[in-house]
C-alpha cells in the first residue's frame, strides 16, 4: 500500500558556518577567476576548480506562494561530503543546487566539468569540488575521487528509446547496468550510505505496459544495476521514481534551479513492492535522494514515489521521515 501525505515546502533558517580548511587527502582545487586544473593532484585527471559565489540571500516565491529550493538564509553545513553522479541530468542538478543552498560540500564526478559553471556557477571549493570521469569507463574511477567521501547519490540515466542522448555509446546498457556497476565496484565500504535513482516497474519488465517501455532493455538493465547494489555489501537506498516531470533543467543556472517548483504536484506518495504507476515531479525525487541519506531506517530499503496534486513535505525531516516510515509494500 503506498503511502500519501500532504504537507507544504518549507526551509530551515539557520547561521551560515565558519569556513573550514580542507582535510589531508581531499584534493586541493586551484582556483582562476571561474575554473581551472590542478596539476597537484595525479589521481584527479583534468580537475576542475571553482572559485566563490554565494547562492543569494533571498526568499522567492511562486504565484501561488510555494517556497522554492532558495531560502531566506544559507543552512548551515555539515560533516558530509556528497558525491553526486549524474549531477548535470534532470534531477542530478537539482540535488546540487538543493545541497548547496544546505551548504552541504558535494563533490561531482562529470564527465564534461565544463557544464559545471554555467549550471551552478563559482562556487567555493570548500562548497563544491568537481572531478572528471565516465562511470563507463572503470579506469576513470581512480580511488581519490572518493576519499573523504561519506555519501553518494547516484543520478545517472539515459532515455529509454534510441535518442540523440545515446550518442556515444550512452545506451541503456553503459549507463544504467555497466556504470552503476563500475561506480558501485569501485566505492569504498566506509560510506555512510549510496542512493541510486532507478525506475518504477524495473521487476516487471517482462509485463505490459513495462515490456513496452523495456524495449531496448532500460527496465532491464536498471534493475540489474539495483541488483548488483543490493549485493555489494554497502549501506543502500534505492529511490525508483516514476515517470517524471517538471523539466529537465539542463543548461539552466543555478538561480533558475533555485526557484524550480514541482507546480500543484507537491503532494508525495511512497511506497514499496513496485506497485506504484504514475508521475513524480524531478524535485520531489531530488528531495526524497537527499532525505533518504539520514534516515536510518531507509538502509537496504528500496522505495517508490510519485508525486500529486496537494501541498507537500518540502525540506522538513520529520514529514520525510514519516512517509518512508508509512510505505507499505
Amino acid at each position: 500500500m503506498a503511502t500519501k501525505l500532504s504537507l507544504t515546502f518549507r526551509f530551515p533558517v539557520e547561521k551560515s558556518p565558519k569556513p573550514r580548511k580542507s582535510k589531508s587527502g581531499v584534493p586541493q582545487l586551484n582556483c582562476c577567476n571561474g575554473y581551472g586544473f590542478s596539476k597537484n593532484n595525479s589521481g584527479f585527471k583534468g580537475q576542475l576548480s571553482m572559485k566563490v559565489n554565494a547562492v543569494q540571500d533571498e526568499a522567492i516565491q511562486s504565484s501561488n506562494s510555494e517556497t522554492t529550493l532558495l531560502s531566506q538564509t544559507i543552512p548551515p553545513s555539515s560533516s558530509k561530503l556528497v558525491l553526486v553522479v549524474g549531477a548535470t541530468g534532470g534531477v542530478g542538478q537539482l540535488v546540487v543546487a538543493s545541497l548547496l543552498n544546505r551548504n552541504i560540500k558535494s563533490r561531482l564526478l562529470l564527465r564534461d566539468p565544463e557544464k559545471t559553471i554555467s549550471l551552478f556557477g563559482n562556487q567555493d571549493e570548500e562548497k563544491l569540488q568537481v572531478v572528471k570521469g565516465d562511470t563507463r569507463n572503470p579506469a576513470d574511477l581512480d580511488p581519490s575521487i572518493f576519499e573523504g567521501v561519506t555519501h553518494v547519490i547516484c543520478c545517472t540515466g539515459t532515455t529509454a528509446f534510441p535518442s540523440k542522448r545515446w550518442d556515444g555509446d550512452n545506451t541503456p546498457e553503459r549507463v544504467d547496468w555497466e556504470g552503476v556497476r563500475n561506480l558501485v565496484s569501485a566505492l569504498p565500504s566506509s560510506l555512510k550510505r549510496v542512493v541510486l535513482v532507478s525506475s518504477v516497474g524495473v521487476t516487471k519488465f517482462n509485463e505490459l505496459p513495462w515490456s513496452i517501455m523495456n524495449i531496448f532493455g532500460v527496465l532491464k538493465y536498471k534493475k540489474k544495476g539495483e541488483d548488483f547494489l543490493c549485493e555489494s555489501g554497502l549501506p543502500f537506498t534505492i529511490i525508483r521514481a516514476g515517470r517524471l516531470t517538471d523539466g529537465p533543467y539542463t543548461s539552466y543556472d543555478l538561480n533558475t534551479l533555485l526557484k524550480a517548483t514541482a507546480g500543484q504536484r507537491r503532494a508525495v506518495v511512497i511506497g514499496q513492492g513496485d506497485n506504484l504507476v504514475g508521475e513524480v515531479s524531478r524535485l520531489v525525487v531530488a528531495e526524497a535522494c537527499i532525505q533518504a541519506m539520514d534516515i536510518e531506517f531507509t538502509e537496504g530499503k528500496i522505495y517508490e514515489i510519485n508525486s500529486v496534486e496537494g501541498e507537500g513535505p518540502g525540506t522538513d525531516p520529520e514529514k520525510w521521515e514519516e512517509l518512508f516510515k508509512t510505505a507499505r509494500a
